[in-house]
């Protein structure tokens, strides 16, 4: 068994479902923990991604063994360029506490997503995401494709439980840890 599990997800979960999304979040890390895998690998995207990489983080106090590794597909500052104060105050505190990250692309480009998300399953064992089945054109469905064609386990929390994706802005759900 390999050790290193890759996140991908929406950007947008709708609020009733978080609590619950959170709650199983932790449980699987948690799980994934106590069966070897010490590598965690996400894309600083908005939504799923930090709140995996905030996971992440927590457990880390617990288990100082794992580690949080970003996988960015461009520079930070290009990448947040669009985001909201309270997005980007979340993303530095992951950024900083991160245990290692690399840059995919100089500059933003057409295909520096699906290259972050190639990179994300190259680097994995193991996929958790959070994807809707319905979204079949979207950059969370391409990489659960490529774990699939990869061979490696995919957990699609989506599945466990009514967790459903609306159009709530995920920056007043952050939870932004110091």
């Amino acid at each position: 068994m390999g050790s290193a599990i890759c996140f991908t997800g929406h950007r947008r979960v709708a609020r009733r479902s978080l609590p619950d999304l959170l709650h199983e979040l932790y449980r699987v890390i948690e799980t994934s923990i106590s069966n070897g895998f010490v590598d965690f690998y996400t894309g600083g995207a908005i939504g799923f991604d930090t709140y995996c990489a905030q996971a992440v983080l927590d457990l880390r106090m617990e288990y100082p063994g794992i580690a949080l590794h970003l996988v960015l597909p461009c520079p930070p500052d290009i990448q947040t360029a669009r985001w909201t104060k309270k997005q980007r105050k979340a993303y530095d505190v992951i950024f900083d506490a991160a245990d290692s990250y690399e840059v995919l692309d100089e500059t933003y480009t057409e295909d520096c997503m699906q290259k972050r998300n190639q990179r994300l399953v190259d680097l994995a064992d193991c996929c958790i995401c959070y994807c809707d089945p319905e979204k079949k054109r979207t950059g969370t469905a391409q990489t659960v494709r490529m774990a699939q064609k990869k061979g490696i386990p995919v957990l699609n929390l989506a599945d466990l439980s009514n967790f459903e994706t609306d159009g709530s802005e995920d920056g007043d759900l952050f939870r932004i840890h110091t």
